[in-house]
This record gives structure tokens, C-alpha cells and sequence, in this order.
């Protein structure tokens, strides 16, 4: 299925606050906004419902039930028969308790595809400086839920650098501590309950992600050693043309160079400015196919958090770290 935004009755379903994010979508909202307002401004206030399966025919299929949107009556995915499902209401009103203890506020809310997946993006108020530079990172928790059964309900804590809105994925090798999961599973509430550890959960999370971040800011690699980074985030394929592989890694080249913020002091020329080469391709300049400007935004935006995008940066910090410690 092709990750679009959703769109409600005709309009984008998006909503933000502040300053318009780097793939100008959405509703923009007076900062700050509850959930509720997020959700009615995004259009995501329809619910979902389990209906029993069937084959076209009419032959019901065991253990299986289908995931209805009810306002539009679109099949969203096929579930077990232990699926609970969590609405969007529930969903957002998780945050809702951990903005009111915590200090965070509400940044940006959406949909992809037809609804199945819908997320929420809010900010810690707490930034990382690099390296005492006016490099500047902010803390962010991006709540994300499926109504497809793909993924759990699931808070992912997401570093975002200011000059460039690049979205990091710093997540450590082998690492589950990336977030806190909740299964549509069993006592929903109870688990959710469980959950307010998130907050302490992502100070620590962000900590380490500061350390980690200085320390690559704080070296420089050699030629060779930039040179086998980006052959080996980006190899060429096995029995097959690369030079699309040569040109992205030229395009790297290129952006480690010039990219946004890579020229300013304490960061030109190091392992951070390498790293965030790669984030840069993947959130700005990476080929999206589809028909429309904001199709392909929408499309960048859900491989940059949830897809290949995201895997890709992940890949790369572990190796950017790896070629730090080299020396």
C-alpha cells in the first residue's frame, strides 16, 4: 500500500504548530494544542471496528478479522482474532498525561496511506548543543500506531537537528531501548498505565545520544576512512549496474561538503558532519516516485521514520560510531 497522507473529506491529514516543518503538509495550529484539537485538525477523529473475514465468495476465514475504518467503511488490514484495537483518541491521550507532567508540547500530527497508520510528534524542551557550537539538536517522542496490525502502539524517541530538520536514528545495534512498545493485546489500559516510564525512559535515551553525538563531532575522519563509510552505507549491488550506487555516493560527497549546517565550526570535516550527509539524502534529497510534489513529500516523511530511510540512517550512525572509535 502506498504511504501517502491520508487526506478527510478532500484536505491533508496533518496538523502542526509554529513554524511550517520541513515538508510544509497539514493544518497550522496556534502552539500550544492539545491532542484533541491536534486530532480534529488532522482529521483523525474516525474510529476503527473488527468485522469477521471472508473470501469473496463468502467462505469465512478462521482466526482472521478485518480492521474498518467506520466513518469511510475502508478496509485498513486483517488482524488475529487477540487484536485490540486502539483508537486514535486512545492513542493521543496517552501523550496527553506525559505532556501535563512533563513539559512537552505538541508539534506536529498525521496519517499515512488511508488511515491505517497515524502518529504524533512532541517536544521535550530540553536541546542538545553540539560540542558547545551553535549546532543545535532538539529532543523529540513520536508516537506512532497502526490500525493494519504491522506494529504495535509505539513511542519512539527522535532526535531532530534544528538548521536542517534531519530526523536522526541514533538507536544503538541489537538496541529494543529505541521506545516503548504497547501489543494490541490484553489489558490495553494497564499497559498504557505502564508506560509513564517514558519519560524517564527518553532522559536517558538522549543523554547517551549526546555523549555518542559529541564524541563523533569530535573526530575527523581521514579521506580513505570517508571514502569506505559511504561505500559500505551504500555498496553497490551485486550482479547488477552501479552506477546509481556511484552517484548517491557522490551525492554524499557533495553534501558532506556543502550540505545544510555541515560548513559551521566544530562540525565541518567530522564524523558528525559525515553521518549527517547521509540524513540529509534521506530527508531531502532521496528519489521518491509519485505523482504529486506532496505525495512525494509524504512518501520521503513515512521512509524517513517508519521505512527504508529510516534503516538507512540507523545503519549509518552504527557505522559512523564504528569509524569514530577506529582512532
Amino acid at each position: 500500500m502506498a504511504h501517502n497522507l491520508s487526506t478527510t473529506n478532500g484536505k491533508t491529514a496533518m496538523a502542526y504548530a509554529g513554524e511550517v516543518p520541513w515538508h510544509r503538509l497539514g493544518t497550522r495550529l496556534e502552539q500550544p494544542f492539545t491532542a484533541r484539537e491536534a486530532i480534529d485538525a488532522a482529521g483523525l477523529g474516525y474510529e476503527v471496528e473488527l468485522k469477521p473475514l471472508q473470501t469473496i465468495d463468502g467462505t469465512a476465514v478462521p482466526m482472521r478479522k478485518a480492521v474498518i475504518r467506520t466513518d469511510s467503511g475502508i478496509a485498513l488490514g486483517a488482524v488475529g482474532n487477540a487484536y485490540v484495537p486502539v483508537q486514535n483518541r486512545q492513542a493521543f491521550g496517552f501523550l496527553d498525561a506525559v505532556v501535563a507532567d512533563g513539559g512537552l508540547r505538541y508539534h506536529t500530527a498525521g496519517a499515512l496511506g488511508h488511515g491505517e497508520r497515524i502518529w504524533l510528534l512532541a517536544k521535550l524542551p530540553e536541546t542538545i548543543r553540539v560540542r558547545n557550537t551553535d549546532d543545535i539538536v532538539e529532543k523529540f517522542l513520536l508516537l506512532s500506531n497502526t490500525h493494519d496490525g504491522s506494529t504495535a502502539l509505539r513511542v519512539y524517541f527522535t532526535p531532530i537537528r534544528v538548521v536542517c530538520q534531519n530526523t536522526l536514528n541514533v538507536a544503538e545495534r541489537r538496541s529494543v531501548d529505541q521506545g516503548i512498545a504497547i501489543m494490541h493485546k490484553g489489558d490495553l489500559c494497564t499497559k498504557i498505565a505502564e508506560a509513564q516510564r517514558v519519560l524517564g525512559l527518553a532522559s536517558r535515551f538522549f543523554d547517551d545520544a549526546a555523549t555518542k553525538i559529541d564524541f563523533l563531532a569530535g573526530h575527523s575522519p581521514t579521506p580513505a576512512q570517508l571514502e569506505t563509510f559511504f561505500q559500505t552505507v551504500y555498496p553497490n549491488p551485486e550482479n547488477a549496474d552501479p552506477t546509481r550506487a556511484q552517484n548517491v555516493r557522490e551525492t554524499f560527497h557533495r553534501i558532506f561538503e556543502t550540505g545544510i549546517g555541515l560548513d559551521m565550526p566544530g562540525v565541518k570535516s567530522t564524523t558528525w558532519a559525515a553521518y549527517n550527509a547521509i540524513t540529509e539524502w534521506v530527508d531531502h534529497h532521496r528519489p521518491t516516485r509519485a505523482k504529486t510534489p506532496e505525495a512525494r513529500t509524504s512518501r520521503r516523511l513515512q521512509s524517513s521514520w517508519f521505512g527504508s530511510g529510516a534503516s538507512l540512517k540507523s545503519r549509518a550512525w552504527n557505522l559512523a560510531v564504528d569509524m569514530a572509535l577506529t582512532n
